[in-house]
């Protein structure tokens, strides 16, 4: 049950929290301490706390899903960095792929994309990721 804000006496008492006891509107933690360049700590490695998303699979939730398309991205990390479940797989500053058993198919990533045509688009959970790229949209000309 969510503890009332009246009781949560520091910081640290939410960071101990459960998924279940986490306050309305509280601040969730990604990891359990500071983590410098996140990019370039392998996610392995990563002090993941309880709130973060990362050990829970929720890929089963979506009904859609982010296709990726490598010939279109840009490597602006948009989507790295707004994505909420950590889905977007990111090295060295390039954009690799989803990582679907994370992504609840929420089609934020897909929302921040600057490319035209984007990156990233939504396609049905049950399609094949080659069929979702060659119905791929051809980029439109400026008039």
């Amino acid at each position: 049950m969510a503890k009332d804000l009246k009781e949560v006496k520091s910081i640290d008492e939410i960071k101990d929290l459960g998924w279940n006891e986490i306050i309305p509107g509280a601040s969730l933690f990604s990891f359990t301490e500071p983590v410098e360049n996140v990019v370039e700590v392998p996610e392995e490695e990563r002090p993941y706390a309880p709130t973060n998303s990362h050990e829970w699979q929720v890929g089963d939730w979506r009904v859609e899903k982010p296709v990726y398309n490598r010939d279109l991205c840009i490597d602006c990390q948009f989507c790295w960095v707004f994505c909420p479940d950590i889905s977007i797989l990111s090295r060295d500053k390039k954009m690799i792929g989803v990582i679907y058993e994370h992504c609840k198919g929420c089609g934020i990533c897909v929302e921040v994309c600057p490319t035209n045509p984007k990156s990233l688009l939504m396609f049905p959970e049950h399609m094949d990721n080659n069929e979702a790229l060659n119905m791929w949209p051809k980029k439109e000309e400026k008039k």
